[in-house]
């Protein structure tokens, strides 16, 4: 059997997969109390100032019907605060360099304007999180003046970057500190109260307490279920506090395949390290780039390749939830300057169609979803386990089928397992597709194929 890249060699139209998204529900289902529209959604990062060209939050929200078509489902917005003058980074400063914890940059906009943006992304059907950092503030923070008991100092009672890092434009904040505590959680509050957003992306994480991250969890679902992303991996941060972290492992074999210093079978080993270490109900955020990555890594083309399209459909089918970042659906690439106005080139690209069909498919299909929701990977051995990685997932009657040739040489692979046995769909042709139990596919090099009922 030949697989092919059909909606892209033949210009096969793409269809839709699922109609509308569930009407925003405030209601949690499981046991880790997820909440309920979370389950099988993907989550899309909005760089705020490289967006567009005036930067703001109402040339933004010009996008969002592109974005729904696209089948975005969680808006995740990088900072929305002032960003700090004194000892900032370049000339318009780093987004992560807070001033004020309850005001909006002026850049983007005013109070009302970000608060029509939410409305406007809830009338949509999509859910919005806001970047929140919470270890360290700008030197020029309004708490500096009234509340220096809050950072950390050193021996001549300077205030200090995180300890180990190079964020000069930074200071770190006292946790021991009771009341910065309360100050904190109280404008964590503030957003969820005030503007309606479904919760936060939280930089940094496990340099803050634990147990902060618990107690804001708690007092936030009292106001409404909330939505938490750690910008960790520690898998005790999905005990109480946080739905998802991020998947920097498997960014970084998929880092490493593209390079030729891993292969195939380090990505199932790596799949069963996480079976074992993740509670069931963990969304892990999969990805092959973000803000960080492409500043100071590398474009999706500079690291991975020829390998960028392949792995960018490995994360929209392995377990966990599938990130775009602003500008890849349009084949952003370059590196986006961190501290000065860059702007996105938004052309047609073929990526569009690609993560929409990704996205479509995992609200639709069971196998697909997050969580305990989801069917877990079974691995499938193949003739080739360095080249090739195979799997099939499956819940509650639907399935996807799954082969990546991750290398550049054409491979012939055969597949014998009874668990691929069934009636598919091809995910990219829309044709539909018999496998029995013993299959031979020719792949080219960095092919894949995408099967599901």
């Amino acid at each position: 059997m030949k697989t092919r890249k059909s909606f892209f060699l033949l210009g096969i139209v793409a269809v839709l997969l699922i109609g509308c998204q569930a009407e925003i529900q405030d209601v949690h289902t499981d046991s880790f109390n997820h909440p309920s529209w979370s389950h099988n959604l993907g989550i899309y990062e909005v760089n705020i100032r490289q967006y567009t060209d005036k930067g703001t939050f109402k040339a933004f929200e010009e996008h969002l019907p592109r974005l729904k078509e696209l089948g975005a489902g969680i808006l995740w917005l990088m900072p929305v605060n002032p960003i700090g003058k004194l000892n900032r980074k370049g000339s318009l400063g780093s987004y992560y360099s807070v001033s004020d914890y309850k005001a909006v940059n002026p850049e983007f906009g005013s109070g009302e304007d970000f608060r029509n943006l939410v409305k406007r992304i809830h009338e949509l059907g999509m859910y919005v999180i806001i970047d929140w950092v919470a270890n360290h503030s700008a030197w020029d923070n309004v708490w500096v003046k009234d509340h220096p008991d809050f950072y950390t100092s050193d021996s001549l009672n300077n205030f200090m970057p995180p300890e180990g890092t190079d964020w000069s434009d930074v200071i770190e904040f006292n946790y021991n500190n009771p009341k910065l505590r309360e100050y904190m959680l109280d404008a964590l509050k503030y957003w969820v109260k005030e503007f309606d957003i479904d919760g936060y992306r939280c930089d940094v994480a496990a340099m803050v307490p634990a147990d902060f991250w618990d107690n804001v969890r708690a007092e936030l679902d009292k106001i409404k279920p909330v939505f938490m992303l750690a910008e960790a991996h520690e898998p005790e941060l999905h005990e109480s506090a946080f739905d998802m972290t991020y998947n920097w492992q498997l960014k970084d074999i998929m880092n490493g395949i593209a390079a030729g210093e891993n292969n195939a079978l380090d990505l199932s080993d790596h799949i069963k390290v996480e079976n074992k270490e993740y509670p069931k109900h963990a969304y892990r955020m999969t990805f092959t780039t973000n803000h960080d990555e492409n500043s100071w890594n590398g474009t999706v083309y500079e690291r991975l390749g020829k390998g960028a399209e392949t792995f960018a459909v490995l994360t929209g089918t392995t377990e966990g939830m599938m990130l775009v970042y602003s500008g890849l659906e349009s084949g952003l690439d370059k590196r986006l300057s961190f501290f000065e106005k860059d702007l996105i080139e938004w052309k047609d690209h073929p990526n569009f169609e690609l993560y929409k069909k990704l996205y479509g498919l995992k609200k639709k299909n069971k196998a697909l979803w997050n969580g305990e929701k989801g069917g877990q990977i079974e691995i499938i051995n193949t003739n080739n386990v360095d080249d090739v990685f195979c799997f099939v997932r499956e819940m509650d009657g639907n399935k996807v089928f799954c082969i990546f040739n991750l290398s550049s040489d054409d491979n012939t692979v055969t597949v014998s397992s009874e668990r691929i046995k069934g009636s598919y769909t091809d995910l990219f042709t829309n044709l539909k597709t018999d496998l029995s139990a013993i299959e031979t596919f020719d792949l080219y090099g960095w092919d894949y194929n995408v099967l599901y009922y």
